[in-house]
C-alpha cells in the first residue's frame, strides 16, 4: 500500500514541513519549509545547532551598534542561518518571519523584510527562494502589497483565521497565505465545549471556504493550510494548494495507509455560488469585519503575543551569549 503521505502528494497538494529541525526536513522530502520564532527557539536550544547560534553571535558582534544593536543583528542573522541550512535540503522555498512586534507597523515590517532579503543575498541565496512571513493584520497585508508589487519579494501572510483576512491578502497580491486550522478548532472547542469530527471541524471549513473563494474568482495566491491538530484535518484538506505539517503528523501520515481521496477541487469551486467581497483601500471596513469575528480577533491577538514572546526569549538567549 501507498502511505497516506504519498497519497496526499498525489492529490496535487504540495507538502511543506513546519519545522526548524534539519533531520526531520530531510526525512520527509517536502518541497518547502516554514519557520517561525517558536520553531527557531526550540531548535536553537539543541546542541547540534550551536554552530548556527555561534555564527549569529559573531555576526552580531561585528555588525551591531551597542548591545541592543548586536542582539538585533544576531537575531536577524540567526533566522537566515537556519533558512540557509534548510534551503540546502529542500528544492523550494523557506519562510522566514518578520518579528511579530512589528505586526502593526507597515514601514518597519517592510524595512525588516528587505533587510532579511539582503542577508540572504549576502549568503548567496536569491530572494526567489525566500518567503517573508507577516502577520495578517491590516498593516501586515499592506506591507505585503508593497513588498510584492514594488520590490518583487514574495510574502507568506500568517496568523490567518478568517475569510476577511484571506480576501484582503489576495487583493494585495500576496504570494501565499497560511490559514491556521488547529488554532481555530482550539477556540471553538474552548468556547462551545464540543468535539468536532474532521469533516465538521471549523478550521477545516475555514480553509475550504478560502480555497473555494480563491478558485472561484481566479486569485493566484496560494492557500497553505497550517497548524494542524490531527491527520483527519489534513486528509479533509487533500487537494489544497499547499499544507504545512509538523514533524509528528508527517510521521503519522508516513506510517499510515489510510485512504486519502482528493477533497478540494479548483475546477469544482468555479461552479459554486459565492458572493464577492472587497477590502481594497478600505481599512475601516476590514477592521470592522475582522472585529465582528470574535474567534479571528482573539486568535490573531493571541498568536502575535505568542510569537513576540518567543522572539523575546530568543533575544535573551542571544544577549547572554553576547555578554559572556
Amino acid at each position: 500500500m501507498v502511505s497516506a503521505l504519498d497519497q496526499l502528494k498525489a492529490t496535487g497538494t504540495t507538502v511543506v514541513c513546519d519545522s526548524g529541525d534539519f533531520a526531520t526536513i530531510a526525512k520527509y522530502k517536502p518541497q518547502d519549509a516554514t519557520t517561525n520564532p517558536s520553531l527557531i527557539l526550540a531548535a536553537s536550544k539543541k546542541p547540534e545547532y550551536a554552530k548556527l547560534v555561534d555564527a549569529a553571535i559573531e555576526y552580531g558582534k561585528k555588525h551591531g551598534d551597542g548591545i541592543d544593536g548586536q542582539i538585533e543583528a544576531a537575531m536577524d542573522r540567526l533566522l537566515v542561518e537556519f533558512g540557509k541550512e534548510i534551503l540546502a535540503i529542500i528544492p523550494g522555498r523557506v519562510s522566514t518571519e518578520v518579528d511579530a512586534s512589528l505586526s502593526f507597523d507597515k514601514k518597519a515590517s517592510i524595512d525588516k523584510a528587505l533587510h532579511i532579503i539582503d542577508l540572504y543575498k549576502s549568503a548567496g541565496i536569491d530572494k526567489s527562494r525566500v518567503l517573508i512571513k507577516l502577520a495578517s493584520t491590516w498593516e501586515g497585508i499592506q506591507a505585503a502589497r508593497e513588498l510584492q508589487g514594488k520590490h518583487g519579494v514574495n510574502c507568506n501572510l500568517t496568523l490567518m483565521f478568517s475569510q476577511v483576512q484571506a480576501i484582503a491578502a489576495a487583493e494585495a497580491g500576496a504570494f501565499l497565505i497560511s490559514p491556521f486550522v488547529g488554532r481555530i478548532l482550539d477556540w471553538y472547542k474552548a468556547n462551545t465545549g464540543k468535539d468536532y469530527a474532521p469533516h465538521e471541524d471549523p478550521g477545516v471549513k475555514s480553509v475550504q471556504n478560502i480555497f473555494n473563494y480563491y478558485k472561484k474568482f481566479g486569485y493566484k495566491t496560494i492557500v497553505m493550510g497550517a497548524s494542524f491538530r490531527n491527520i483527519g484535518e489534513i486528509i479533509e484538506l487533500s487537494g489544497c494548494d499547499y499544507l504545512t505539517i509538523s514533524p509528528s503528523l508527517l510521521e503519522e501520515l508516513y506510517n499510515s495507509e489510510q485512504p486519502v481521496p482528493k477533497k478540494l477541487d479548483a475546477e469544482a469551486a468555479k461552479t459554486l455560488d459565492i458572493q464577492k467581497e472587497t477590502y481594497v483601500d478600505d481599512e475601516p471596513k476590514f477592521r470592522f469585519a475582522l472585529n465582528e469575528d470574535a474567534m479571528a480577533t482573539d486568535k490573531l491577538a493571541q498568536g502575535i503575543r505568542g510569537f513576540a514572546a518567543d522572539a523575546r526569549t530568543l533575544r535573551a538567549i542571544l544577549k547572554a551569549k553576547l555578554q559572556a
